[in-house]
């Protein structure tokens, strides 16, 4: 790791905490205000317009709203349409309606104020079956128009655009930064990472764990991209106790309940951060179908089994 840390320190680079995560910038070129300014902006906007744990988001207001038809933001528009996209590419296994879900399962504010699973609790969720059946497929009774932008969800239905809003947000604030003054840019929310312009020498230097929080000695891979997203998703990260069961953030449409997978984190390289992190969620609920389906996709992933196995395919480095 010394070389990759040398090689960083070239790059300009600021951390901070934003939408209930980590939110790190690195840009080439000298030091600019200006540039972590656009990102600031970019991160604010996606919090006013799409965060369910706000009263006064615009989500939580069109949620509210029942089937009526409101009018929202430009923004709001591009996030609820990038979840029924989402939807759509992986059959449903990305889906937008599981906001009564994620309040079921515990879920109803920032996940760092929810009761932490013991460090020791194994990662899968045992011999626990869950039973109980939801409506799937509501994501297509959705109705969108985009002058003046409005939205109608079906009665009953709750977004949680939690799936795809942040990636969306990497990818808006990377194009913002880039354009402040064309430099190099890369923007990363936790484990879905933007960029935009021309990378550094050799690439962007990425270390790829179950947690974006993780030293450069966790159990990982360090892999470098020249363009793009790259996006993890995993069951490891956003875990609390509900009624004294563990859970976790990646819910299974078909009953609403935590998915049960093989995948403790799937990691994917794609054209945006957006398409990266739909692939890599939808691997986590695609379980033992993840490798067959990404490899259809033709995108470079990486799969880590509840016991530490990794498989990589297409392109991504072994």
């Amino acid at each position: 790791m010394a070389a990759v840390e040398a090689r960083l320190t070239e790059l300009r680079t600021e951390t901070w905490t934003a939408l209930g995560t980590t939110a790190v910038l690195r840009y080439t070129g000298s030091d600019d205000p200006a540039i972590r300014a656009a990102v600031d902006r970019e991160l604010e906007a996606i919090d006013g317009a799409a965060s369910r744990f706000r009263v006064d988001s615009e989500l939580s207001r069109l949620n509210a709203a029942g089937p009526a038809r409101v009018v929202v933001s430009p923004l709001l528009l591009e996030a609820v349409r990038l979840g029924i996209y989402a939807a759509e590419v992986t059959g449903g296994a990305v889906d937008p309606t599981l906001g009564h879900s994620l309040v079921s399962a515990g879920y109803d504010r920032d996940w760092r104020e929810l009761t932490a699973v013991p460090a020791d609790a194994p990662l899968g969720l045992g011999d626990r079956i869950v039973v109980r059946r939801r409506r799937t497929g509501l994501w297509q009774s959705i109705e969108l128009w985009d002058d003046p932008p409005g939205v109608r969800i079906p009665r009953g239905v709750s977004l949680d655009l939690g799936a795809t809003a942040k990636a969306l947000a990497a990818d808006r604030a990377a194009r913002a930064a880039n354009a402040v003054g064309g430099n190099g840019v890369l923007v990363a929310l936790g484990g879905d990472i933007a960029t935009c312009g021309a990378a550094p020498a050799g690439g962007w230097l990425i270390r790829v764990t179950d947690d974006h929080r993780a030293g450069p000695e966790a159990p990982g891979q360090t892999i470098s991209i020249a363009s793009g997203g790259l996006a993890t998703s995993s069951i490891v990260t956003r875990r609390w106790l509900h009624r004294g069961w563990p859970m976790h953030h990646i819910l299974d449409p078909r009953h609403g309940g935590p998915v049960q997978t093989p995948w403790r984190t799937v990691s994917v390289a794609a054209a945006s951060c957006a398409d990266a992190n739909i692939a890599a969620t939808a691997g986590i609920v695609l379980g033992r179908d993840a490798p067959d389906w990404l490899a259809e996709q033709a995108l470079p992933s990486r799969l880590v089994q509840l016991d530490g196995t990794v498989r990589t395919q297409a392109g991504w480095p072994s």
